[in-house]
């Protein structure tokens, strides 16, 4: 029996039409696979209202990675960082949007721990930034090492007192993770030198003016009251702005955390001598870009580090530190 052969032009042209019916599937499968909007994120900040500069400077983060990749972002947040029943409320709702990831700033390290799982069981992924939570469900913590930063802080005061010197810390919300670690950072820089004593941290929830009345009052209490470490931005501003009132500055040396046009103007009078500050711009820029790469089905560093960096007054005007200080100047 004598088989049948085919020309060469018959072959190639039947595995052309193949070929081609093979691209034209996968084109029609990406096509129908492909979701029919950009992808969706929430973030969730820890305060909206007499919000901080630092978390003007992550949102600016975020808005620009947004810009950048395509993604529809929404910034959501209680009004006060205080307020952690409005953020766990937020959450819920922001569940019933079905959004693909969700970014959180957590204002409690253990109470944001079930509306986390919430945000994993509804098989959305979950970022978390500057602030974690006490269990393994975020997929990254983008922030800074703040234990790190806590010790960073106790040094420079360390470096500042000479001799026994009495302390104090000017705290903002118990129970987060950053005020945890920090705290805890201070506490173990100054516990190496049996010269400190330390009289107590007290919290300001992250007011301004309840740092000033705290730090008014802890002063006239002890008037031998040689440092204060504020741990977050207008903890470290109220503080100033008593040392100052009072006709302090100088005699009680301040070391205080984050940056802002207030903090600058304190540093430049002698009111703040260091503050440690972060980099809440790449926080913010990174965690969208994470959110994207976990939608992406891409595996994330479980904890990223942001660094921070000791300003004062002495290296405030390098380029650098500048760049830190006023992020968007000439952007």
């Amino acid at each position: 029996m004598r088989k049948a052969r085919f020309p060469l032009p018959a072959i190639i042209a039947l595995l052309a039409v193949a070929a081609s019916a093979i691209v034209y599937g996968v084109f029609q499968w990406a096509v129908h696979d492909k979701p029919d909007h950009p992808p969706r994120i929430v973030v969730s900040v820890k305060a909206t209202e007499q919000i901080a500069g630092f978390w003007n400077v992550l949102i600016d983060g975020v808005n620009d990675a947004a810009e950048e990749f395509g993604a529809e972002v929404t910034v959501i947040g209680p009004p006060l960082e205080s307020e952690i029943d409005v953020q766990v409320k937020q959450l819920e709702q922001a569940i019933q949007q079905k959004p693909d990831a969700i970014v959180l700033a957590a204002t409690d390290y253990n109470g944001l721990v079930p509306i986390a799982q919430q945000i994993v069981n509804a098989g959305i992924k979950l970022i978390t930034v500057d602030s974690g939570i006490n269990s393994d469900d975020a997929l990254s913590l983008i922030a800074t090492d703040n234990l790190a930063a806590g010790r960073k802080a106790g040094d420079e005061l360390s470096k500042l007192l000479k001799g026994e010197s009495k302390v104090a810390i000017i705290s903002y919300i118990y129970g987060t993770s950053t005020q945890l670690e920090r705290e805890q950072g201070v506490r173990q820089r100054l516990e190496e030198e049996a010269r400190f004593n330390l009289v107590g941290t007290y919290y300001s929830e992250g007011l301004v003016e309840k740092a000033y009345t705290i730090t008014k009052e802890l002063l006239r209490n002890n008037p031998d009251l040689a440092g204060i470490v504020g741990l977050n931005e207008p903890s470290t501003v109220g503080a100033g702005k008593a040392i100052k009132e009072l006709g302090m500055a100088g005699k009680v040396k301040l070391v205080g955390f984050d940056s802002s046009i207030d903090e600058v103007k304190q540093l430049e009078e002698g009111v703040i001598q260091a503050t440690v500050v972060q980099k809440p711009y790449n926080m913010g820029y990174l965690s969208v870009k994470k959110a994207l790469e976990a939608i992406d089905g891409q595996k994330l560093d479980k904890r990223i580090d942001t660094d921070s960096v000791v300003i004062d007054k002495n290296n405030m005007y390098s380029e650098q530190n500048q760049k830190l200080l006023f992020p968007f100047v000439g952007k």
